[in-house]
């Protein structure tokens, strides 16, 4: 009875038997067993999953082509217009998604402005290099604008806060385009367009663009996700002074005195 008190007191119950050092051991070896087979099974998914490439870039290394823009409407457009925009740029994105609608439907479509759009990569955001490469692959069949919108449109779904890798992403995004994705895809892994890349943002650095967005239109250069009215404003301004500048140059052409032909037609 003094035992049973005894072991009453340590909080077991005096039946009950102790369990031998083998049998308390057995949950123990099940739960390595467990995490072994995790971790082979997890070994076998990433190597069998598809490739998904890191998008890390080093900008130092790549030697810069020739700038080029990728050209919305008539190049011969009274007004021209320029922006210089990062697809990871939340302001970026703002703009493409509210007043570029509208720009392309009553400014672009009427034949007032020609649009260019040059990549201007911004060093905080992540993905922007693997973003502007995914455009520009785009661009190889017939279709930078249309995966232009979806960037913008998608941005919070490959930005640099949502995904480390985010060809995953663009790969959708080429296949709903119905672009060629093998073709799309080799493209992208090899980095084909990066001198164009690098090109445009010296471009943008060469022009003084201090922020993305930026807009040059006609001969004035303006920061920020400015609304459609505030464009429109600034291509009406941009579009007199093309107006009178066309008039001076007729006015002088009409103006030249032509020399009068001497015998012999001369």
């Amino acid at each position: 009875m003094a035992k049973d008190r005894v072991d009453a007191g340590r909080g077991r119950r005096a039946d009950v038997v102790k369990k031998s050092k083998s049998s308390s051991k057995t949950p123990f070896y099940a739960a390595i067993g467990v995490v072994a087979l995790f971790g082979v099974g997890a070994l076998a998914y990433v190597a069998s999953r598809p490739k998904n490439v890191a998008t890390t870039v080093d900008v130092a290394k790549i030697v810069p082509g020739e700038p080029q823009g990728y050209l919305l409407g008539k190049p011969d457009a009274p007004v021209q217009v320029i922006e210089f925009a990062d697809f990871e740029c939340p302001a970026c994105g703002q703009f493409a998604t509210l007043a570029e609608p509208d720009i392309r439907k009553r400014l672009v479509d009427a034949g007032t402005i020609s649009y260019r759009f040059y990549d201007y990569p911004l060093p905080m955001h992540k993905n922007t290099w693997a973003a502007s490469n995914a455009a520009a692959c785009a661009d190889e069949q017939g279709k930078f604008w249309e995966m232009h919108d979806q960037l913008f449109n998608a941005q919070d779904q490959w930005n640099g806060q949502a995904t480390s890798r985010p060809k995953g992403k663009f790969m959708e995004y080429a296949k709903a385009l119905g672009l060629n994705v093998d073709q799309w895809e080799a493209c992208f892994d090899a980095r084909k367009y990066q001198p164009r890349i690098k090109a445009n943002e010296l471009m943008a650095t060469k022009r003084g663009a201090s922020q993305t967005p930026t807009f040059v239109i006609g001969d004035k250069m303006i920061g920020g996700a400015i609304s459609f009215d505030r464009f429109k404003a600034l291509v009406d301004s941009a579009l007199v002074l093309a107006k009178a500048d066309s008039g001076k140059a007729a006015g002088g052409e009409a103006g030249k005195t032509v020399p009068a032909k001497g015998p012999g037609g001369q």
